[in-house]
């Protein structure tokens, strides 16, 4: 695939292991890396780079959670895919990402192939 083509992800992740693993796991699949620390900077970042093609948001962070910086980045960018990921899988965890504006969820630990196929089901790569 051609640089041109290169997919821009954007991941919010509070945690530095985490940040790593996705950061390992999208760089094998050939995309560009954005990284926020939380919330806030998801949607200042969101604000600025209209390269971001799709967001991996972790839902529970300090300062502004994952359902707060999802809601406002919405406002900014309706179109923008935002998949959920949480540690905490509880059961009515996938219903209250979606209805808080996220397009997809997933639960941790991620799996490579499951990370693929969420981003495939949202954009062309």
């Amino acid at each position: 695939m051609s640089k041109s083509g290169q997919k821009t992800i954007l991941i919010v992740e509070d945690e530095e292991f985490n940040r790593i693993y996705f950061e390992e796991l999208l760089n094998q699949i050939n995309c560009k890396v954005v990284i926020a620390k939380n919330g806030i900077e998801a949607v200042e970042i969101c604000k600025k780079n209209a390269s971001i093609d799709l967001v991996l948001m972790d839902i529970k962070m300090p300062l502004m959670n994952g359902y707060e910086a999802t809601q406002a980045i919405k406002k900014i960018r309706p179109n923008l895919p935002i998949i959920a990921q949480t540690a905490f899988a509880l059961l009515g965890d996938k219903k209250k990402s979606l209805e808080n504006g996220c397009d997809d969820y997933v639960a941790k630990p991620v799996k490579k192939d499951t990370l693929v196929k969420l981003i495939n089901k949202h954009l062309t790569l």
